[in-house]
């Protein structure tokens, strides 16, 4: 189970081990008698998982609650269940044990994660069904990926606003509010596993840095389309991204409005009605796809905004590059998180995105910047409307 903080992991875990010790129905057949508890440490395998306010002994009644012993590192249920408890850190206490379950919390945070699951897999022979359960926040470790690309193993997600009832509504405002959206938002709030490609234009930490709450007063705001080539279901999205320049020279990406399965009319309105918002200077928009036909859609929404169109002669790499150096250059802000774009800048190298797909948001994107910071140098053909 991947979660972010205070979704629920550790309640999942802690009523995951009661219903098997017990034998619950929904949990197993029959109760299990022998099962193993791994903490990144064993402070923490007693603070959270045992005594915790969320852990195994507050989901008990009282009449089931099994017996804590703390020296002994040992849990025992009235039925003759026995859950022992071991640290991460010390991989070598589970040679020799034996169990039918297992319960490993926050297995991205192990010290010695490899070392310890190895040992936790040879112990795990009791039973005819042995099994265990992972809770944790991920982190882009080896052994998690290997995990979450075995067949055998089912995953189930959940995000800290998934469980938003049982939280401080002070903790969702000033931690989620704040957090929402950036690299490490998603991982620790969502759930998700981020990770930079090695050859990418963009890595993740350059664009944490360039992240600012709001743009200054603006200069020059343009909005530009990278249109698809039809409006189905499987088609590339209309790239649809907003961005301006402050008099300091510095730009700031404003909003990224992209989307998929959009008919000509459909994103053409899309597009407008983010000028509008805007107040924007003009619309870039890319004729590769479609030609006068691009030109048209807008023309027939509000024949008023000005377009400027754009005509890609080089590789969608080669237009990229100067746009990255501007963030490299820490000439580039933006304000706010776009997950959505930001996946596809980290993920573009000289093969394209690792999903094979075009990247429309970054294509917009890139349309955007140059027209603002490298308009001499991209030439762009001009036709306003």
């Amino acid at each position: 189970m991947l979660g972010g903080r205070g979704a629920g992991k550790t309640r999942t875990g802690a009523e995951w081990i009661r219903g098997i010790a017990l034998g619950e129905p929904d949990f197993s057949a029959a109760p299990l008698g022998r099962i193993a508890l791994i903490g990144e440490t064993f402070a923490d395998a007693r603070n959270v998982m045992v005594e915790g306010p969320a852990g195994i002994l507050a989901v008990h009644a009282r009449s089931e609650r099994p017996a804590w012993s703390p020296s002994l590192r040992r849990l025992e249920w009235p039925n003759g269940a026995v859950a022992q408890v071991f640290s991460a850190e010390d991989p070598d206490s589970l040679r020799g044990p034996q169990f039918e379950a297992a319960w490993a919390d926050e297995l991205a945070k192990w010290r010695h994660a490899d070392d310890t699951w190895d040992m936790l897999q040879f112990g795990l022979r009791l039973g005819a069904r042995p099994r265990q359960v992972v809770t944790t926040t991920p982190r882009p470790i080896p052994l998690l990926k290997r995990l979450l690309a075995d067949p055998l193993v089912a995953v189930s997600r959940a995000r800290t606003v998934d469980n938003a009832a049982h939280l401080a509504p002070v903790f969702l405002d000033q931690v989620v509010g704040r957090y929402a959206g950036t690299r490490l938002g998603r991982q620790e709030l969502d759930g998700e596993i981020i990770e930079d490609r090695p050859d990418a234009l963009w890595n993740r930490d350059t664009l944490e840095m360039c992240r600012v709450a709001h743009a200054p007063p603006l200069a020059r705001i343009v909005v530009a389309v990278d249109p698809p080539a039809s409006s189905s279901r499987r088609a590339d999205a209309c790239g649809i991204v907003a961005a301006g320049v402050a008099e300091s020279g510095v730009a700031y990406v404003l909003a990224d409005d992209s989307a998929s399965g959009l008919t000509p009319p459909q994103w053409g309105a899309r597009a407008v009605a983010l000028y509008r918002r805007l107040q924007a200077d003009a619309l870039v928009v890319e004729t590769n796809q479609g030609g006068e036909m691009a030109l048209q859609v807008i023309r027939e929404i509000d024949a008023g905004v000005p377009v400027k169109s754009v005509r890609a002669t080089r590789g969608k790499y080669l237009r990229a590059e100067p746009v990255s150096v501007l963030y490299a250059q820490d000439r580039v802000r933006h304000a706010g998180a776009f997950p959505d774009l930001e996946d596809e800048l980290c993920d573009f190298g000289p093969g394209g995105l690792g999903s094979g797909r075009s990247p429309d948001r970054m294509d917009a994107l890139v349309w955007a910047l140059t027209e603002l910071m490298l308009r001499e140098a991209a030439q762009p053909r001009i036709r306003v409307l």
